[in-house]
């Protein structure tokens, strides 16, 4: 029995909360020497265990945090090395049939006004992140649509692929959608979509139902289920997450640990992102505004190093909910792809007059972020190489999990700088990102591969681009 063919019931029982409580409980009493040695383990870039992961969780110890957060600094950058990605969100639609407390655009949301775009409108906000200097999308919509259902979504595709402007284009579009059937993946599948992206919110059941009012998000099994279906569908890049804040962030993180091992046993591979986003507050919604379980700093950087060590090989997403201060911190701790300049309405990069998803903590535009990022040491990226050279899934996990894939990052990290540089930068971050490449040109393999670099650099300043390893 394949897994589309399993009930949604079946499908509920995935998470064994007992094993996850057994696991907290025991490592709740773990020493500090305990978990010193786990992080001995992690620099093996093998990843972790989930009672392995439950010590991390529950350590107090500073000296032991600390050396925690370092290790996550070097196996993030032995895996991805020095690259941060960059994307921009773009919010579609805001209509719903679900009514999830926490949620701005839930069904019995009375404050917001609904509309979903018309493809001419979606073309007019690619253009304007064109115009910032963007290269990927990733489309994102309430779970109802307009009158022609699904189609929507895969005309936003179409149409966002076909939007140029001079040097201006969009060459990855991910999406993130409610859950689809294994024929309606397949079609999504035949659009060209990267990444298949869909939180769970949380893993934990009873939690799910009290948040989940009604709408066919309600059924817990459905939804976790999808993620084997995208794989079953072809759709190899996927991307999970929990929305913090509303269970124990423990029990979630090593929830979603066990649905990894899963799809790691089941398909071969686990996803390609996680995202870790923590409750904002949102319009018409008090459990935003108030977590049933807040998340403190402290704890949400131990979250995103823990994640890094356990699954190394995945990339960690983080969104402008949180400020910038908090991003730049948790860059150090394993993230490897944020969004900038982000609007969480439809329409909101042309108007800017809708009621957002949720509220944004970081309102930096995209230029005053890559300038950020270059003096903290990062080399920006906007590369999509790996995916129109079929270096996903499988193959992906392949070059990832033993450090490999960094020697493409790299490259390609500065040829996409390089055309940002040329076409879309400020003169100060022009100059700042010239000299971070030139520095970061040093860590590329051997002299050889350093000037096929830079010849092709020399090519896009003659007005060449899209150019990759």
């Amino acid at each position: 029995m394949t897994a589309n063919e399993k009930s949604s019931v079946e499908f509920e029982r995935l998470i064994n909360g007992e094993q996850i409580q057994q696991d907290l409980d025991l490592g709740a009493d773990a020493s500090p020497e305990a978990a010193a040695a786990v992080l001995v383990k992690a620099r093996e870039l093998k990843g972790l265990n989930a009672s392995e992961a439950a010590i991390l969780l529950q350590c107090r110890d500073a000296a032991v945090t600390e050396e925690m957060f370092q290790t996550a600094r070097k196996v993030k950058e032995e895996i991805y090395g020095k690259r941060l990605v960059l994307f921009a969100p773009l919010y579609i639609s805001n209509l719903c049939h679900n009514d999830c407390l926490y949620c701005a655009f839930r069904v019995k949301n009375k404050e917001i006004k609904r509309r979903a775009l018309s493809q001419a409108e979606i073309r007019d906000e690619i253009l304007l992140l064109e115009r910032m200097g963007h290269k990927r999308v990733l489309v994102v919509a309430g779970e109802s649509y307009p009158e022609e259902g699904l189609e929507y979504i895969f005309k936003t595709i179409a149409t966002i692929y076909a939007t140029k402007e001079g040097r201006g284009e969009i060459r990855r579009v991910n999406a993130n959608i409610a859950p689809l059937s294994l024929p309606e993946f397949r079609d999504l599948k035949a659009t060209g979509i990267g990444t298949y992206q869909l939180f769970q919110e949380t893993y934990h059941p009873t939690t799910y139902k009290t948040m989940h009012l009604s709408g066919t998000k309600r059924n817990y099994g459905w939804r976790i289920s999808a993620i084997g279906r995208a794989f079953e569908a072809g759709i190899n890049d996927v991307g999970i997450g929990v929305l913090f804040g509303l269970y124990d962030f423990r029990w979630e993180v090593l929830a979603m640990l066990q649905h990894i091992r899963l799809l790691e046993r089941q398909y071969g591979m686990g996803p390609h992102t996680i995202s870790v986003p923590r409750l904002e507050p949102a319009a018409g919604s008090e459990v935003a505004s108030n977590p049933p379980y807040p998340v403190s700093d402290l704890d949400f950087k131990k979250i995103v190093a823990i994640l890094r060590l356990a699954v190394p090989y995945t990339g960690i997403i983080m969104s402008t909910r949180e400020t910038a201060k908090m991003r730049a911190e948790t860059f150090a701790l394993g993230v490897s792809q944020i969004s900038a300049g982000s609007r969480t309405d439809p329409g909101g990069y042309s108007a800017g007059d809708a009621t957002p998803q949720f509220q944004v903590g970081d309102h930096r535009c995209l230029d005053e972020v890559i300038y950020d990022v270059v003096g903290m040491g990062y080399i920006p990226s906007f590369c999509t190489g790996c995916y129109r050279l079929g270096r996903t899934g499988q193959d992906f996990m392949d070059l990832a999990k033993p450090g490999l894939i960094k020697r493409f990052c790299l490259r390609n990290a500065v040829l996409t700088f390089k055309e940002y540089l040329e076409d879309y930068a400020s003169p100060e971050t022009k100059t700042a990102g010239l000299a971070a490449i030139e520095e970061n040109l040093k860590d590329v393999e051997n002299e050889e591969l350093r000037q096929e670099v830079r010849e092709r650099m020399a090519r896009i300043e003659k007005g060449e681009r899209d150019l990759y390893f």
